[in-house]
């Protein structure tokens, strides 16, 4: 069963007058990890962004984006932010950028609990600490008063996270969510994110250019290439037997990265 259903997504930048994304359509399954993995430029943020109706108004797109029935284009932003969080979150690839710097962390997590569930704030707080141990944060009261700036990326990538596993949306999009970690980093958000699926058995569309990463989430991926899809199918086939010349630059570039790193970690080692 599909939960959500884009079809002939078209997204136009006005001030350029050229296209971004061109006729592109796709199903996300209920329960299913969909992977969509280009270099940067390609369209694959665009294109999620445009899911929440995130995009700046310079943006214009068409086609429809049916989400459990209904077709997200046809909502006004205050319909779509009664949406967004609640059954469609949304994970950034800098932590920074998703909390107010002016305000401590925990106001952010109260006012975004307060306005889906209404709950008090002893409430938020106790189903906020249970969900940063489960993510592996320690002291949960010192970092709800801290600014985000005192934070690590990794500790605010873990932090939404945790928000997510509160706020238990039906459709989790992750952008890029490890790009501004370093390694250690990023290894410990990805063993969350694949934690936070079969916790939450969400349906998710996974954004990213490390096919390292998708490879030990997703079921299925889409290869994106100046604003078109060229390439889908699921996760396997497509490392075993991809078609598209572009496809196999990209897994090259990938196990290229992967003997090198390999190689100096032998020399440190030895």
């Amino acid at each position: 069963m599909n939960i959500l259903e884009v079809n002939h997504l078209n997204i136009h930048d006005i001030h350029i007058g050229e296209p971004i994304v061109k006729d592109i359509s796709f199903d996300l399954q209920q329960g299913q990890c969909l992977a969509i993995v280009g270099e940067s430029g390609s369209g694959k943020s665009v294109t999620c962004r445009s899911i929440m109706k995130l995009n700046p108004s310079s943006l214009q797109q068409s086609g429809s984006i049916v989400f459990q029935g209904i077709d997200l284009n046809t909502l006004t932003d205050q319909q779509m932010r009664k949406r967004r969080g609640k059954q469609i979150g949304m994970i950034m690839q800098n932590g920074m950028s998703a909390f107010d710097p002016s305000c401590v962390i925990g106001t952010h997590l109260r006012e975004t609990l307060g306005q889906h569930y209404g709950w008090n704030r002893s409430k938020i707080d106790e189903r906020m600490h249970i969900a940063m141990h489960s993510v592996m944060l320690n002291h949960p009261d010192r970092l709800m008063n801290r600014y985000p700036h005192e934070l690590s990326g990794g500790m605010l990538q873990r932090i939404m996270i945790a928000l997510t596993l509160v706020l238990e949306p039906d459709i989790l999009i992750a952008d890029e969510p490890t790009t501004a970690l370093d390694m250690l980093s990023q290894q410990e958000v990805m063993a969350q994110f694949i934690r936070l699926r079969h916790t939450l058995g969400c349906s998710m569309i996974f954004i990213s250019h490390d096919l390292g990463a998708v490879r030990h989430i997703a079921d299925h991926i889409l290869i994106m290439k100046d604003g078109k899809v060229i390439e889908r199918g699921e996760t396997e086939q497509l490392f075993t037997a991809p078609r598209q010349e572009y496809t196999r630059d990209l897994l090259s570039a990938r196990f290229a990265l992967d003997n090198h790193f390999r190689q100096l970690m032998e020399r440190k080692e030895g």
